[in-house]
Formats: structure tokens, sequence, C-alpha cells
């Protein structure tokens, strides 16, 4: 068994980072939509904390799934896939990749500006990545909030893809992101009584 990626399918390293970022968003950003309603208190600091952790998180995990992608590279498209589906795939992949590290980048941004401490799952600080600036904590919470938006319906176009492949069209395309042993084999559809 190969760890990398092969023409025809994602390798067992690219779907386990794959997996393990979505549970992370799926968790962060449902507590990002918690913690805003919260009674100030030690719970809330401890789910924002909770919060920037899983963020820092999914930007190392962002990091670590590019560099495999450049080293491992891509399956092709499934057979009988159209051109431009082959290309609207391939740059809401990078689009993905995008987002994957401006959401963590920018709410870095918006606590650095605010002049809050950032440590990793209170193992480590990290630095700020500005200096305290009212103007542009605003700025950066709101592009944050924005980014997380445009990741959530981007990431819901990526999955009404692979769904419609495997439902409609019927081909492997989500199958190759699953492992072996969960995959269905693309079944052809049925031929019509004309």
């Amino acid at each position: 068994m190969t760890l990398r990626n092969t023409d025809e399918r994602w390798g067992p390293v690219s779907q386990s980072l794959h997996w393990l970022v979505v549970a992370l968003i799926l968790a962060t950003g449902t507590l990002g939509l918690v913690m805003g309603d919260m009674r100030n208190g030690p719970s809330k600091i401890e789910i924002y904390a909770l919060h920037k952790s899983l963020g820092l998180t999914i930007l190392a995990l962002a990091a670590l799934r590019l560099a495999w992608r450049m080293h491992a590279g891509a399956p092709l498209p499934a057979p009988a896939t159209p051109r431009w589906q082959g290309r609207f795939a391939t740059f809401t992949h990078w689009l993905l990749y995008g987002l994957l590290f401006a959401v963590p980048l920018s709410g870095w941004t918006f606590n650095s500006a605010a002049g809050y401490p950032l440590q990793w799952f209170k193992l480590f600080n990290l630095p700020a990545l500005v200096a305290r600036d009212v103007e542009l904590r605003q700025l950066a919470r709101d592009l944050h909030e924005w980014l997380f938006w445009s990741l959530v319906v981007v990431a819901l176009l990526h999955a009404s893809a692979a769904v419609y492949h495997h439902l409609v069209l019927r081909d492997d395309t989500l199958g190759r992101m699953l492992p072996r042993a969960w995959r269905r084999r693309a079944v052809p559809p049925p031929l019509s009584q004309d």
C-alpha cells in the first residue's frame, strides 16, 4: 500500500488530513458561532481559547496538506468528467486551500490587534502578528467572519459536487477520498428504455 496519491485515488495520508480538517472546521465553526452569545466568565474564556487553538491547528494542518499535495500530487478527474468540471474542481480545491490559510490568519490578526495573548492548548505562546490597533481589530474581525462564511459556502459546493458525482453520475469521485473498506464501487446509471 502506498501512502502517496495515485492517478486513481487519494492516498491514506491525504484522506486522513482531509477528514481531520473537516472535523476541526466543524468543531471550530460551531464554537465560533456559540461563543459570541455566551455570558462573560471563565467558561467563555475557555471556549475562546479552545477556538483559537483549534484554528491554529487547522492552519498547521493546511500547511501540511499543501506540502503533502505538492509532494504526492492529486488524482486525475474521474473518467468522462467534462474539462470544465475538472477545471472548476481544481479552482475550488485551491480556493479551499486559500481559505484554510486566510480564516485562521485573519483570526490571529484580530487576536493580535485586540492585544490578547495567544496560546496553543496552553502549551506555548505565539507571537502577535500585528501591534494593538482598534481599527485593525474591527477590520480583522469582520474579515474573519466574512472569510469563515466564504469557507462554508465553498465547502458546501465542494461537498455537494462530491455527492452529485456519487448519487447522480455514480462515479468514484467521492469514493476516492474514502478508505477502501468504506467506498462503494461505481455503478453505471441504468440505460434508458427508449
